[in-house]
């Protein structure tokens, strides 16, 4: 045992064993975690290559940053840059537990959100994660029990030029084998999981960063000429308002509800006991109350999740491809729903039962135009009140009534419910509602806070009919993006009653969207749309013509809609075909046909994509002004949060 342990010293006391030794356990480390934690839809031979060799190339970069130095430091640069890259491959994994999705730099920036998700990014650890830092442990035993000496001698230049020279000959021979497999594959927009699974999620890291730091550089560079083709783009594809509809709620107060990770196969969904998840919202599918369901209507999120749904609502341009549009871009110029309104005598106010820098939302409140946000300070936030997330969605809507009845009308005003987020465990007190009982405990308890928020709904249109404000009002209640993530498939198989492929996976983005609208015949309506055709939807009924505006969705009540729904990952859905990952379906039967049938609906994707990206990349619409439109005087907008400041008629019970 002496004698083995002996030469066991020796040999890691050789010249460049420790370095090897780091470089191959972390190599191996990285390629496990690839292949248990991560889905990347490795279809042949060549990927599984590629994703076994493509950790090589970054792990022989980074350490070989340390064997530039000598002695101690030389080892602790080893074991700091080794912590650093476990760590962010541990973020990756945890964030893709839930989101099926891989940080980015913008994300990084969101980091003073994750200290309030509480129990949500608990739920998404497990006792065995301390396994992804095993090779920093083994590294740090190593040298404290000096099983592995300091060595005063520093590496050659050749030796550590050579390291370096590996490692870009390496990444080269990588990138050229993917572009093989796939071509275009930096140059296209691709799925995340396409370049983490060519390039690997360190070297993916490097890419988006060198991607983030050119789109920082469009806004100083762009100009007034940069917007004409945008401005023409969107013009040329205006759909006409449908007569029917325009100006039919002309006047009157306007209510968005943000559903919380509201998914549509909730809607008449029957438990096992034959109790309905969501009796109130499926009355209101039905037609009661004149109210419209959507039954085709997709979210369209990118990582932003909540406040990309928002974002899109109320600008009808596309989300980010990387990070959140409220985080990153908050104070550029906008024309949002609020201060459209503005100019025909709307007072705006939002609704959240959190805090109001949560996701940015002081900052990018104001450039929407909002004139006020009531948040958490508004509210009575005791421990039977909130959940993770902040208020739940009773008492958060019950106490919003009294604001509420307050407001200047016509009124302007959006509530963001939380109650129904991940992990979806719901307080006893407040549900006597059952469980699932698919083999999953976040898809079990996804019923229980899906049906605590539909009573919340019910009440709250109770309380709207009883203060008088029910039927003057258009209230348009969305689900902002998925609930049950593709992790969870296996149990959403049990759920469905069918398998989830590709095709089944994308038809599961539909979110519901109701638009009630007072003395209108309501009902279901099969139109294809998503969040970008909102805002023009809306404005139409309100009897304003959004052809000025720079927009990128169309009416849903429109002869003329556009029935393409582009994702923000480049696939799209239609009313007779889903792209996913350059694979064609049609939707009648959930069968591959010829991706040619899908060319022309694919370009305009990638057009929309790309020039949405411009407008906001570059602020391009503080360059164009649509006739009769004021900019926000961000200046002027002042969130009190102090009681003394909120004005009197707010304070009345």
């Amino acid at each position: 045992m002496k004698l083995s342990i002996l030469k066991l010293r020796t040999l890691l006391n050789k010249k460049y064993s420790l370095f090897l030794l780091v470089t191959v356990l972390f190599w191996l480390k990285t390629y496990f975690t690839y292949v248990t934690q991560f889905n990347l839809g490795i279809n042949n031979n060549m990927q599984k290559f590629l994703l076994f060799i493509n950790p090589i190339s970054s792990a022989l970069l980074f350490f070989g940053i340390a064997m530039i130095f000598k002695g101690r430091l030389q080892f602790i640069l080893m074991i700091i840059i080794n912590f650093i890259l476990s760590a962010l491959l541990y973020a990756n994994v945890v964030y893709y537990r839930f989101f099926t999705d891989f940080i980015t730099a913008p994300n990084l920036l969101q980091t003073k959100n994750f200290g309030e998700l509480g129990g949500s990014t608990k739920a998404l650890m497990k006792p065995y994660d301390v396994l992804f830092f095993v090779d920093t442990i083994i590294l740090i035993l190593l040298i404290v029990f000096k099983v592995v000496k300091v060595k005063s001698k520093r590496v050659g230049s050749r030796a550590v030029l050579t390291i370096f020279a590996c490692a870009i000959m390496t990444f080269i021979v990588n990138l050229s084998l993917a572009e093989a497999d796939r071509p275009q594959l930096l140059s296209r927009t691709f799925d995340r999981n396409y370049l983490v699974k060519y390039l690997g999620a360190y070297n993916f890291t490097i890419y988006d960063i060198i991607q983030n730091t050119r789109s920082s550089a469009q806004r100083a560079f762009a100009d007034s000429s940069d917007v004409n083709d945008v401005v023409n783009y969107t013009k040329a594809n205006f759909a006409e308002p449908n007569k029917v509809y325009f100006g039919k709620a002309k006047g009157m107060n306007v209510m968005y509800i943000s559903l919380e990770s509201f998914q549509s196969f909730a809607i008449n969904y029957k438990m096992p006991n034959g109790q309905e998840v969501t009796p109130f919202l499926n009355s209101l599918a039905r037609g009661n109350d004149s109210t419209v369901y959507f039954s085709n209507f997709f979210h369209q999120t990118g990582q932003g999740k909540t406040s990309d749904a928002e974002f899109m609502m109320e600008n009808s341009l596309y989300p980010l491809p990387q990070g959140s549009v409220f985080t990153t871009k908050a104070r550029n110029t906008y024309e949002a729903m609020p201060q459209i309104l503005k100019q025909k005598g709307y007072e705006s106010a939002a609704f959240h039962g959190n805090t109001k820098s949560f996701w940015n939302r002081d900052e990018m409140y104001k450039s929407l135009g909002y004139d006020r946000f009531f948040d958490s300070k508004y509210y009575n936030m005791s421990p039977e009140n909130t959940k993770n997330y902040g208020m739940k969605d009773k008492p958060f809507l019950k106490e919003s009534i009294s604001y509420i009845k307050n407001l200047h009308q016509p009124f302007y005003s959006k509530y963001i419910l939380l109650s129904n987020h991940f992990p979806f465990g719901m307080d006893k007190e407040d549900t006597d509602f059952p469980e699932g009982d698919f083999g999953d405990s976040v898809v079990n308890k996804y019923f229980q806070s899906a049906n605590y928020m539909d009573q919340a709904i019910e009440q709250f249109f109770n309380d709207l009919k009883k203060d008088g404000l029910f039927d003057k009002t258009v209230i348009v209640l969305y689900g902002d993006h998925y609930g049950i993530s593709e992790n969870h498939n296996p149990a959403m198989e049990k759920v469905l009653g069918k398998k989830i492929t590709p095709f089944e996976n994308a038809q599961l983005q539909r979110v519901p969207l109701f638009i009630h609208v007072p003395n209108i015949k309501g009902g279901e309506n099969k139109t294809y749309g998503g969040d970008v055709d909102v805002r023009p939807t809306v404005m139409h009924l309100l009897g304003i013509n959004s052809k000025d505006y720079v927009q990128f969705g169309s009416d849903l009540f429109s002869k003329e809609h556009h029935q393409i729904v582009p994702f923000r990952n480049g696939d799209f859905v239609t009313d007779k075909y889903t792209s996913v990952g350059g694979t064609l379906y049609d939707n009648a039967t959930g069968t591959k046909v010829d991706k040619s049938l899908g060319k022309d609906a694919d370009a305009i994707v990638k057009k929309q994509l790309e020039l949405s990206d411009k407008v906001v990349y570059g602020d391009l619409l503080r360059f164009y002004k649509p006739k009769g439109f004021k900019n926000v005087n961000r200046e002027a907008i002042n969130y009190a949060i102090d009681q003394e400041k909120i004005p009197k008629r707010f304070l009345s019970k």
